[in-house]
């Protein structure tokens, strides 16, 4: 997980990074500005020409590059003072901020906050900071479901401790919700990543062990799962992607038909044609490395169901899909992570990244709530 994207600035109110007075911060306006990329590196200080024509020696801004898997930056590199505004009336003051200017974006928007492990990213530069903002941060992801009778709220994001017990029960009477944490694995070779260690995937009572690379991270940096925000499904090795899809086809595939034609127009498998309500779809539970680190995950976490194109006479059927896939084999996935924790299977999950103790949690949450309960007066 190596960032947080912000697509709709206006969804970001609470995060956004003002300038203090009489000073210029382009930080602030390069991430959160709905300004053309040029005109955000013009009002730096740094003229377009000399930015276009990379002559830009008199200023201090030098070029990068940085590549995601979805996209791609060029950016200058700056560096001034920025004011956070807290929950309190008083800012905090950060000085000597670093950050990026992008005047070239290839399929990425304009701000992209790093999250990553790396010195400069936000937790690292904050970390220093009372009040130990950078020591921590979560964020809780709520549905990605598109009912109509849903609460429409942002996926609240958290820099630094806040305490659940005072706010909440102050709130709403909810007490502090228990987190499952499993310990933060180095990676030699992939330094940012936020790796940890996977012993195995139950399916119903059916526990089924990892391969010995997703429990820990070698010298060559392979193995070990990544916990990302950015990648939406989780990708598993095919040895144990195959064993968690036969077990689940053992379940649950003896009772309802495989919808063939289903799996072949949108690439997911397997998938059931179901006539009622699911009742038998066998529960997916996540055992990480550490004593009773085990998340059991929701059945919209890993189990989409929808309906059918129909079959030309208005009768459409119900299907139902899993959402687990396969990463590659093992020879694939040399010099790499393992294995892929996506954004789809930590809905309604407050995923917490405790720096301070390098450890991840897992907690239930009703995220639509918490953006509601973290903005209360």
């Amino acid at each position: 997980m190596e960032r947080k994207r912000e697509k709709n600035h206006n969804e970001h109110q609470r995060h956004r990074l003002t300038p203090p007075a009489a000073q210029l911060m382009i930080a602030a306006i390069a991430a959160h500005s709905n300004l053309p990329s040029s005109d955000l590196c013009a009002i730096s200080n740094c003229p377009l020409e000399s930015i276009e024509t990379s002559d830009c020696q008199k200023h201090s801004c030098p070029q990068f590059y940085y590549a995601y898997g979805d996209g791609s930056l060029i950016a200058r590199l700056y560096r001034d003072s920025i004011s956070l505004p807290l929950s309190n009336p008083t800012n905090l003051i950060v000085n000597n901020f670093t950050f990026g200017c992008a005047h070239t974006a290839l399929a990425e928007p304009i701000g992209v906050a790093g999250f990553g492990r790396g010195v400069l990213s936000l937790p690292a530069q904050l970390a220093t900071l009372p009040p130990h903002l950078g020591n921590q941060f979560s964020y809780c992801l709520v549905s990605h479901s598109f009912d109509s009778d849903r609460l429409r709220r942002p996926s609240p994001l958290i820099l630094g401790r806040y305490d659940h017990d005072e706010k909440e029960r102050r709130v709403n009477g909810i007490n502090k919700p228990r987190f499952v944490y499993t310990s933060m694995l180095d990676n030699p070779e992939h330094p940012y990543f936020y790796c940890v260690g996977l012993e195995g995937i139950s399916i119903g009572r059916k526990k089924i062990p990892a391969p010995g690379f997703l429990r820990k991270v070698d010298g060559e940096g392979s193995g070990g799962l990544v916990v990302d925000s950015g990648t939406t499904f989780t990708m598993l090795p095919a040895s144990l992607y195959g064993s968690v899809v036969a077990e689940f086809e053992k379940r649950f595939g003896r009772v309802n038909e495989r919808a063939i034609v289903i799996e072949e127009d949108t690439g997911l498998s397997p998938c059931y044609y179901f006539d009622n309500n699911v009742m038998n779809v066998p529960s997916v539970v996540l055992h990480f490395v550490g004593n009773g680190s085990s998340v059991v995950l929701p059945r919209r976490n890993y189990f989409y169901e929808f309906l059918d194109g129909g079959d030309g006479k208005g009768k459409k059927r119900k299907v139902g899909c899993l959402m687990l896939m396969n990463g590659g084999d093992e020879a694939e996935l040399s010099g790499g992570p393992g294995a892929t924790l996506g954004n789809y299977q930590q809905q309604g999950f407050e995923v917490v990244y405790d720096l301070e103790n390098k450890r991840v949690g897992f907690a239930r949450r009703q995220c639509a709530s918490l953006w509601e309960t973290l903005n209360q007066d």
